[in-house]
């Protein structure tokens, strides 16, 4: 079977997808090109989103701010500030004032955690708070899970060609949540941190396990994005862009399959590479269309 890139027979399986059309993600801005020609073009807009627990002021974040419940929810779940069989009992977000306080029955207090942060690699400043390693201690991946490489060729058919925001103004991450070759929830944002965080929150809302599930990123395998992954019980993670050193090394502490650089019919892995099955002849698989190897090689590779 021929993996052809084209939106052809594309299954609508998915849950959430990108809306590059929604006015308030991007502006128009005037500007001179490289032969000294006026430009109009389109920017993502970021915005400040400064996010409470309870009483306790955590973090402001640079987000697009699309999903500001869903990504306050993620990023306090990755965070290990909201537990499992925590109660949240509200979620207030103030657009005016950019704010978006978070509600608990259990009453918290991260003082002492907040004093220990780790600025990260992502691309608008990520942070951490506490002890990286703490947070995977006690992790168990799903050892049974498997990934066929027609799936890979399959999904980066079908996202890297989906409308979204990347494509329609460049400047900005996407994370999707996969099963097979289906992508089910595609966020994106400025920082592949949030876009991952905003997934982690959907899940925890609409009750989805990460059984049988696949994460997708556009941007680098790094210790966060490893890490996010793993809290969320996902064994695979795949990128079209390229690892860290740190990344792969937690990786496959883990047991997590890592694929990097799959772009067409190209991938490298770097951990768990037991859990492939070669289901697919990659002489059948079409390489990516030069604008999107373009594109992907400038945003990808630099964020």
């Amino acid at each position: 079977m021929a993996y052809k890139w084209g939106m052809n027979q594309q299954r609508s399986e998915m849950l959430v997808r990108p809306n590059p059309l929604d006015p308030a993600l991007t502006e128009t801005v005037e500007g001179m090109d490289h032969e000294g020609k006026a430009i109009s073009t389109k920017v993502p807009v970021e915005r400040p989103l400064t996010l409470f627990l309870n009483g306790q002021e955590i973090v402001t974040m640079m987000t697009i701010c699309d999903y500001p419940e869903y990504l306050a929810l993620g990023y306090l779940i990755n965070q290990r500030m909201l537990l499992p069989d925590d109660e949240v009992t509200g979620i207030d977000f103030d657009p005016e004032i950019e704010t978006i306080v978070v509600r608990t029955a259990r009453q918290t207090d991260y003082e002492a955690r907040l004093r220990k942060k780790i600025q990260t690699s992502g691309c608008a400043q990520g942070t951490v708070f506490g002890n990286m390693m703490d947070a995977i201690e006690s992790v168990q991946l799903d050892r049974d899970a498997v990934l066929n490489t027609s799936w890979i060729y399959a999904l980066s058919r079908k996202i890297n060609l989906q409308p979204s925001l990347y494509l329609e103004a460049g400047a900005i991450h996407g994370c999707v949540l996969c099963e097979e070759d289906r992508p089910l929830v595609y966020m994106e944002d400025v920082g592949r941190h949030n876009a991952i965080d905003k997934i982690a929150g959907y899940m925890r809302v609409q009750g989805i396990t990460p059984e049988g599930k696949s994460m997708y990123t556009t941007g680098r395998l790094t210790s966060e994005m490893v890490i996010k992954t793993a809290q969320m019980g996902i064994p695979i993670l795949i990128s079209r862009s390229g690892f860290t050193a740190w990344g792969v090394q937690l990786a496959r502490q883990l047991g997590m399959t890592l694929i990097g650089r799959a772009k067409g019919k190209r991938f490298v892995a770097l951990s768990g590479a037991e859990r492939l099955r070669f289901d697919a002849d990659p002489r059948e698989v079409a390489e990516e269309p030069a604008k999107l190897q373009r594109k992907g090689s400038r945003d990808d590779e630099a964020a």
